[in-house]
Protein backbone atom coordinates (compact mmCIF):
# COMPACT_ATOMS: atom_id res chain seq x y z
CA UNK A 1 0.00 0.00 0.00
CA UNK A 2 1.68 3.47 -0.91
CA UNK A 3 1.85 6.29 1.50
CA UNK A 4 -1.29 8.42 -0.26
CA UNK A 5 -3.75 5.66 0.14
CA UNK A 6 -2.78 4.68 3.43
CA UNK A 7 -3.33 8.10 4.58
CA UNK A 8 -6.48 7.80 2.84
CA UNK A 9 -7.93 5.20 4.26
CA UNK A 10 -6.89 6.59 7.49
CA UNK A 11 -8.82 9.00 7.05
CA UNK A 12 -11.79 7.48 5.97
CA UNK A 13 -11.35 4.71 8.58
CA UNK A 14 -10.74 7.23 11.74
CA UNK A 15 -14.27 9.49 10.27
CA UNK A 16 -16.02 5.85 10.29
CA UNK A 17 -14.91 4.64 13.61
CA UNK A 18 -14.81 8.00 16.09
CA UNK A 19 -18.80 8.50 14.26
CA UNK A 20 -19.95 5.42 14.77
CA UNK A 21 -18.51 3.08 17.70
CA UNK A 22 -18.67 3.75 21.30
CA UNK A 23 -15.49 2.91 23.41
CA UNK A 24 -16.75 0.21 24.35
CA UNK A 25 -17.90 -1.53 21.27
CA UNK A 26 -15.70 -1.48 18.28
CA UNK A 27 -16.52 -1.51 14.88
CA UNK A 28 -14.83 -3.91 11.81
CA UNK A 29 -13.38 -0.71 10.53
CA UNK A 30 -11.51 0.11 13.77
CA UNK A 31 -9.78 -3.01 13.08
CA UNK A 32 -9.20 -2.03 9.25
CA UNK A 33 -7.72 1.02 11.13
CA UNK A 34 -5.24 -0.88 13.05
CA UNK A 35 -3.74 -2.95 10.01
CA UNK A 36 -3.90 -0.08 7.93
CA UNK A 37 -1.48 1.67 10.39
CA UNK A 38 0.46 -1.35 11.17
CA UNK A 39 0.94 -1.97 7.35
CA UNK A 40 2.65 1.48 6.57
CA UNK A 41 3.83 2.63 9.88
CA UNK A 42 5.01 -0.31 12.08
CA UNK A 43 8.66 -0.81 10.61
CA UNK A 44 9.55 2.72 10.62
CA UNK A 45 7.79 2.97 14.18
CA UNK A 46 9.91 0.04 15.53
CA UNK A 47 13.33 1.36 14.14
CA UNK A 48 12.55 4.40 15.58
CA UNK A 49 11.56 2.54 18.67
CA UNK A 50 14.39 0.82 19.20
CA UNK A 51 16.44 3.76 18.78
CA UNK A 52 15.05 5.53 21.67
CA UNK A 53 15.02 2.44 23.76
CA UNK A 54 18.73 2.04 23.50
CA UNK A 55 18.59 -1.46 21.34
CA UNK A 56 16.10 -3.68 23.30
CA UNK A 57 14.04 -4.64 21.12
CA UNK A 58 11.33 -6.16 23.37
CA UNK A 59 10.56 -2.75 25.07
CA UNK A 60 10.68 -0.88 21.55
CA UNK A 61 8.08 -3.30 20.28
CA UNK A 62 5.91 -2.95 23.77
CA UNK A 63 6.06 0.90 22.67
CA UNK A 64 4.79 0.19 19.23
CA UNK A 65 2.03 -2.21 20.40
CA UNK A 66 1.22 0.48 22.63
CA UNK A 67 1.45 3.17 20.41
CA UNK A 68 -0.98 1.79 17.79
CA UNK A 69 -3.61 0.65 21.04
CA UNK A 70 -3.83 4.06 21.57
CA UNK A 71 -4.38 5.39 17.88
CA UNK A 72 -7.28 2.66 18.45
CA UNK A 73 -8.57 4.14 21.02
CA UNK A 74 -8.49 7.71 19.73
CA UNK A 75 -8.90 7.17 15.96
CA UNK A 76 -10.07 11.05 16.16
CA UNK A 77 -6.17 11.85 16.85
CA UNK A 78 -5.41 11.47 13.21
CA UNK A 79 -8.54 11.90 11.08
CA UNK A 80 -7.91 14.26 8.58
CA UNK A 81 -4.22 14.20 8.93
CA UNK A 82 -0.76 12.03 8.12
CA UNK A 83 -1.03 9.63 11.03
CA UNK A 84 3.10 9.13 11.62
CA UNK A 85 4.00 12.32 13.24
CA UNK A 86 1.26 11.73 15.76
CA UNK A 87 2.27 7.96 16.23
CA UNK A 88 6.18 9.19 16.40
CA UNK A 89 5.23 11.87 19.43
CA UNK A 90 3.13 8.88 21.30
CA UNK A 91 5.99 6.66 20.78
CA UNK A 92 8.27 9.24 21.98
CA UNK A 93 6.07 9.82 24.76
CA UNK A 94 6.10 6.48 25.50
CA UNK A 95 9.87 6.12 26.14
CA UNK A 96 10.22 8.86 28.44
CA UNK A 97 7.40 7.35 30.67
CA UNK A 98 8.99 4.30 30.21
CA UNK A 99 12.39 5.64 31.36
CA UNK A 100 11.38 7.76 34.04
CA UNK A 101 9.10 4.93 35.35
CA UNK A 102 12.08 2.53 35.26
CA UNK A 103 14.57 5.49 37.22
CA UNK A 104 11.79 6.14 40.14
CA UNK A 105 11.92 1.79 40.85
CA UNK A 106 15.38 0.48 42.36
CA UNK A 107 17.73 -1.22 39.83
CA UNK A 108 16.27 -4.65 38.70
CA UNK A 109 18.89 -7.71 39.16
CA UNK A 110 19.01 -10.88 37.30
CA UNK A 111 18.33 -14.46 39.82
CA UNK A 112 22.42 -14.83 39.84
CA UNK A 113 22.03 -12.26 42.79
CA UNK A 114 19.65 -14.20 44.44
CA UNK A 115 21.97 -17.58 44.06
CA UNK A 116 24.97 -15.24 46.22
CA UNK A 117 24.14 -16.20 50.01
CA UNK A 118 26.27 -14.44 52.33
CA UNK A 119 28.62 -16.40 53.57
CA UNK A 120 28.63 -16.79 57.63
CA UNK A 121 31.15 -14.44 58.89
CA UNK A 122 32.99 -16.06 61.92
CA UNK A 123 35.64 -13.01 62.13
CA UNK A 124 33.48 -11.11 64.57
CA UNK A 125 32.62 -14.09 66.80
CA UNK A 126 36.70 -14.87 66.82
CA UNK A 127 36.98 -11.53 67.95
CA UNK A 128 34.71 -11.47 70.66
CA UNK A 129 36.01 -15.04 71.94
CA UNK A 130 39.02 -13.19 72.19
CA UNK A 131 37.99 -10.49 74.13
CA UNK A 132 36.30 -12.86 76.50
CA UNK A 133 39.28 -14.70 76.68
CA UNK A 134 41.65 -11.37 77.56
CA UNK A 135 38.90 -10.79 80.10
CA UNK A 136 39.02 -13.95 81.89
CA UNK A 137 42.69 -13.51 81.86
CA UNK A 138 42.50 -10.06 83.61
CA UNK A 139 40.26 -12.31 86.89
CA UNK A 140 41.97 -12.83 89.75
CA UNK A 141 42.85 -16.41 89.33
CA UNK A 142 40.43 -18.13 91.95
CA UNK A 143 37.70 -16.73 89.98
CA UNK A 144 39.08 -17.45 86.82
CA UNK A 145 39.77 -21.23 87.93
CA UNK A 146 35.64 -21.56 89.60
CA UNK A 147 34.83 -19.61 85.92
CA UNK A 148 36.75 -22.59 83.89
CA UNK A 149 35.34 -25.47 86.01
CA UNK A 150 31.50 -24.46 86.36
CA UNK A 151 31.14 -22.88 83.04
CA UNK A 152 33.11 -23.97 80.43
CA UNK A 153 33.77 -27.68 81.92
CA UNK A 154 30.31 -27.70 82.78
CA UNK A 155 30.46 -29.11 86.27
CA UNK A 156 27.99 -28.90 89.20
CA UNK A 157 28.74 -26.60 92.30
CA UNK A 158 29.73 -29.89 93.82
CA UNK A 159 31.59 -31.07 91.39
CA UNK A 160 33.87 -27.87 91.37
CA UNK A 161 34.18 -27.97 94.53
CA UNK A 162 35.70 -31.42 94.79
CA UNK A 163 38.25 -30.43 92.07
CA UNK A 164 39.05 -27.21 93.36
CA UNK A 165 38.84 -28.60 96.82
CA UNK A 166 36.86 -25.85 98.39
CA UNK A 167 33.25 -26.04 99.94
CA UNK A 168 30.66 -25.44 97.93
CA UNK A 169 29.26 -22.43 99.55
CA UNK A 170 32.66 -20.69 98.32
CA UNK A 171 32.48 -22.35 95.02
CA UNK A 172 29.06 -20.11 94.69
CA UNK A 173 30.21 -17.36 96.31
CA UNK A 174 33.76 -17.38 94.03
CA UNK A 175 31.08 -17.80 90.95
CA UNK A 176 28.99 -15.09 91.54
CA UNK A 177 31.97 -12.43 92.66
CA UNK A 178 33.62 -14.20 89.46
CA UNK A 179 30.72 -12.88 87.12
CA UNK A 180 30.27 -9.74 88.73
CA UNK A 181 34.48 -8.72 87.65
CA UNK A 182 33.88 -10.69 84.05
CA UNK A 183 30.75 -8.36 83.39
CA UNK A 184 32.84 -5.26 84.46
CA UNK A 185 36.22 -6.42 82.42
CA UNK A 186 34.06 -7.07 79.29
CA UNK A 187 31.90 -3.59 79.85
CA UNK A 188 35.71 -1.80 79.68
CA UNK A 189 36.14 -3.93 76.33
CA UNK A 190 32.92 -2.30 75.02
CA UNK A 191 31.68 -5.86 74.82
CA UNK A 192 29.20 -5.50 77.93
CA UNK A 193 25.88 -8.16 77.43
Amino acid sequence: MNRRAARYVVVDMAGLGSAGASKSRRTPSDEDLVRALYAEHAAPLLRYAVHLMNGDRQRAEDIVQETLLRAWQHPEAIAGRPARPWLFAVARNLAIDSYRSRKSRPHEVGEAALEVLPAPDDAERALESWAVSDALAALRPEHRRVLLETYYQGKSVAEAATALGVPAGTVKSRTFYALRALRLALEERGLAP
